[in-house]
């Protein structure tokens, strides 16, 4: 993308206001992790953001990926994200709610927006629709159908997305459960739909954190079959997100692979007009972008409290287990300790504030000490609350690389 189409999506950055809760610290040239901490001496969790590697990571999956890539705003809602996936070359995002919407047009106006919650309010589909001009729904019911073509005066210009159902897969989280049409069910919706609409598409998700690039090959058969079933021709196929990034304990196979396999599954269904190709990610363009310092209150053993939890910015670290890199940030003293796996407690009175971990950080950590953790640009920011009053947070931009990289994510 030209400079000069990125700069038409993005609004002026005085309409745009970051949370309350969440201020602002570091406007000047960006410093690294260890500056800012040295100059701002956090007591509040500090999010350091990377805008340069979004930009570039957006950039990077944009051209790699042979299609419209929507980036799913609930993984990250920051503006300041928004705004450096623009400059990147995202003209397309994927929206579940009015706040997303309204979000998402005060930061970049000219984006296309695409409402691919399966389930939505009336009120949402007429705002979306009337005020926002959103023009393309997902559904998975006849019930959803019928409410969509109500709420927007039997409109002749939609684009409506059947979401079919997949069954459980291998990916980190499942996402099989809640949304999907069975195959007798989606067959009967796009021959419903597609007199009324003005693109039909297909839409699916394979989970999120899928470490198999085969998973989409088979998303596509089913939804092959499920196309012919219906005798349809299909304008839109969405392959969703579920792409990975790399986690201390996880290495997903490069991004082209994962290209290649959508490639292959779509040439594989035969059509005969080739749809036009869409994808949802989230994790993969923002994961690395962001991470997070936290201050230690205090070491018991191997176990360190911490200003940050499950119910802040490191909900997967709580339940769904996963491991992220971490390091001692100590700026009037470097450590030469080796590093030791540590457990990690958040501020809150809730024993479920637990975050296993293991974290490898310097082996002299103690209270007053600061950790960096990364690869929390992905529901960081979306999933914290204000449990027990645990709300605090400042921003930096910072010039450092991500604390891990993911291969294949330079090069597709």
């Amino acid at each position: 993308m030209r400079k000069s189409q990125s700069a038409a999506l993005r609004a002026p950055r005085r309409d745009s206001r970051a949370p309350r809760h969440l201020r602002l610290v570091s406007r000047a040239p960006a410093l690294d992790v260890d500056q800012t901490v040295a100059l701002r001496r956090p007591t509040a969790p500090l999010h350091c953001l990377r805008p340069q590697l979004i930009r570039d990571t957006a950039s990077r999956f944009v051209a790699g990926f042979a299609g419209d890539v929507h980036y799913a705003v609930k993984c990250n809602p920051e503006p300041a994200v928004l705004r450096a996936l623009a400059d990147g070359g995202v003209t397309h995002f994927d929206v579940a709610s009015l706040a997303e919407i309204a979000l998402v047009r005060r930061i970049a106006p000219a984006a296309r927006l695409a409402f691919m919650h399966p389930v939505k309010p009336r009120e949402a589909i007429v705002e979306a629709y009337g005020r926002f001009g959103v023009r393309d729904f997902s559904l998975d019911s006849q019930a959803e159908l019928a409410k969509i073509l109500e709420e927007t005066g039997q409109a002749r210009d939609l684009g409506l997305h059947i979401r079919i159902a997949l069954p459980k897969g291998t990916a980190l989280y499942d996402l099989s459960g809640k949304f999907g049409a069975d195959a007798e069910a989606a067959v009967a919706l796009l021959q419903a739909a597609r007199p009324v609409a003005q693109r039909l598409g297909v839409c699916f998700h394979v989970g999120s954190q899928c470490m198999e690039p085969a998973a989409y090959g088979a998303a596509l058969a089913r939804a092959a079959a499920i196309v012919r079933a219906a005798g349809v021709t299909l304008d839109v196929l969405d392959v969703g997100g579920g792409f990975p990034v790399s986690y201390p304990d996880l290495t997903p196979p490069p991004l082209s692979d994962y290209f290649a396999a959508i490639e292959a599954g779509v040439a594989a269904m035969d059509l005969a007009v080739r749809p036009r190709l869409w994808c949802e990610p989230g994790r993969a363009l923002v994961a690395a972008g962001t991470s997070v310092v936290v201050k230690v209150l205090a070491r018991r053993g191997n176990e360190l409290f911490i200003n940050d939890g499950v119910y802040g910015s490191l909900s997967d670290a709580g339940a769904p287990g996963f491991r992220f890199p971490a390091r001692l940030v100590r700026p009037d003293a470097a450590s030469s300790a080796e590093a030791q796996p540590f457990v990690l407690f958040g501020p809150t009175c809730d024993s479920a504030d637990r975050m296993a971990g293991p974290f490898l950080v310097a082996g002299d950590v103690g209270e007053g000490d600061w950790i960096e953790i990364g690869q929390l640009g992905a529901y960081g920011v979306a999933l914290a609350t204000a449990f027990n009053g645990f709300d605090g947070r400042e921003q930096a931009e910072v010039s450092d690389a991500p604390l891990l990289a993911t291969p294949g994510h330079g090069i597709l």
